[in-house]
């Protein structure tokens, strides 16, 4: 498949999904029926009022689509946003303290601290659960535990196909908390955000895209390297973003392990680390801290230690500063847009030399979600 023709899919799944948005009812009937990102039929005989987030990260997407407090349905959730996003959740808490005060943790859903009865014990009527996980979710017989006691199990999916389940993720949200219209509003933002790389990487000869390597969460473990991606989640942004993932040259697969040997007979034009302010659970962390909380100055210093580690600064994309660090948390949320900008932009520069991948991530907040931008979200090695 060509490049043009996969663009050319995506593009139209989209805008696809967007028409089905805008030919909707906006008045939302009592009992609803929809189809989740696993392709199983949910029937509601009315909206959910008391929902538990099978991840504390979903609240990335319920946030821009949500007119009021985005908490407002949302009885309990795993802890994993204060645990690797805490940026983040002091956001949230300063605009919402009695709410996020009020959410019970409920535990992994997939893993022995899940307290199924705590969420029958909140009449919960929705678990919220991501679709890479749905082989445990059958496996551990959770779908069936839930449905048997009376509570709707539903899939959505922004990590693992995310740029073609985002759009059917968000519809099927706006329509179970009500929320049609300002599901369509955030879409159209999301689809014309998008265009702004894939109707440009549109025209970019494949013998001029560059190779990239991705190293996830890099410094998660010192001097450990590498995790990567293959044409998923941030293998799939690099592609839209106009480069070859290197990643992908190795296996057709979610996650790729990448040899430190391998990396640098390879040696790719850019490599992007992902990072996060994981620091404050995992102290022994090296990684950026890259967040609502994020310090140029410190993560200047990490990127460039990152660079010092072994085998890496004898690579070309080091030694011409094309070594980077992205939010790791854009790769569970529908603002992964603003990374294929801003990944585009490092690897096109002059074909996007007017985009502006800091403006559109301060619009997303001004339009869509309940406090302003601050911190760092990306750094080059200087």
């Amino acid at each position: 498949m060509s490049d043009a023709t996969s663009m050319g899919g995506f593009l139209g799944a989209v805008t696809a999904s967007a028409l089905l948005i805008a030919q909707a009812s906006e008045a939302q009937a009592d009992a609803l029926t929809v189809t989740d990102i696993a392709g199983r039929q949910v029937t509601f005989t009315e909206l959910p009022d008391k929902i538990v987030l099978g991840e504390g990260r979903m609240i990335y997407s319920i946030a821009p689509i949500t007119t009021g407090n985005p908490f407002e349905k949302i009885i309990g959730w795993k802890d994993d946003l204060i645990n690797y996003d805490p940026d983040a959740f002091r956001k949230y808490e300063n605009a919402f303290p009695d709410d996020t005060a009020r959410l019970i943790n409920f535990g992994n859903p997939y893993a022995g601290d899940f307290s199924i009865e705590a969420v029958l014990e909140a009449e919960t009527d929705l678990l919220l659960l991501d679709v890479g996980n749905l082989f445990k979710a059958k496996e551990t017989g959770l779908i069936e535990k839930m449905e048997t006691a009376g509570v709707n199990v539903a899939f959505v999916d922004f990590r693992r196909n995310a740029t073609e389940n985002t759009v059917p993720s968000l519809l099927m949200m706006g329509r179970i908390l009500g929320e049609e219209k300002r599901a369509a509003e955030f879409i159209d933002f999301y689809i014309g955000q998008m265009r702004k790389v894939t109707n440009v990487v549109d025209q970019i000869p494949a013998d001029a895209r560059p190779l990239v390597a991705i190293e996830n969460a890099a410094g998660w473990q010192a001097d450990f390297c590498c995790w990567s991606f293959g044409p998923y989640n941030f293998g799939r942004f690099v592609e839209l973003a106009g480069g070859v993932n290197y990643g992908s040259t190795l296996a057709n697969a979610y996650s790729v392990d990448i040899s430190l040997e391998g990396l640098i007979e390879a040696d790719p034009d850019h490599i992007i680390a992902t990072g996060a302010n994981w620091k404050e659970t995992r102290p022994e962390v090296t990684s950026i801290l890259l967040g609502y909380d994020g310090d140029p100055v410190e993560n200047q210093a990490k990127l460039q230690a990152l660079a010092e580690r072994t085998g890496f600064a004898q690579m070309r994309a080091v030694k011409e500063s094309n070594m980077h660090a992205i939010y790791h948390q854009f790769y569970n949320s529908p603002y992964h847009f603003v990374a294929v900008q801003q990944i585009a932009k490092w690897l096109h520069p002059e074909e996007f030399a007017d985009l502006d991948p800091q403006a559109s991530f301060e619009e997303l907040h001004d339009q869509f979600l309940p406090f302003e931008a601050s911190g760092q979200f990306w750094a080059s090695l200087k």
